[in-house]
């Protein structure tokens, strides 16, 4: 599993950074954390305001820090979509 953190490095991102690692030693197993700066690849993503959570190449989050179990819960695919994560909007994730 992949995970992405896309953020260019303000506190926020950092955090969530943070969290993702945790929530990775929390449910065990192989998963890369990588941490995406570049603001061209997170256009590509569509993301409008960091930071953001992708797991294998979709957004799940974008806008907000989230908890540990959060992260751990789109880890194990309890939510398969970033409908109603988005923290910039009341688009529930559909911009």
């Amino acid at each position: 599993m992949k995970i992405e953190i896309l953020g260019t490095g303000c506190a926020k991102c950092k955090t969530l950074e943070a969290v993702a690692k945790e929530a990775v030693a929390k449910a065990g197993g192989f998963h890369q954390v990588e941490k995406v700066e570049d603001l061209l690849k997170i256009m590509s993503y569509g993301v409008m305001s960091t930071p953001a959570l992708v797991i294998d190449g979709v957004v799940k989050s974008s806008g907000k820090v989230l908890s540990v179990d959060e992260v751990v819960s789109f880890m194990n695919g309890a939510s398969s979509s970033a409908e109603g994560s988005s923290g910039s909007c009341d688009c529930n994730g559909k911009c």
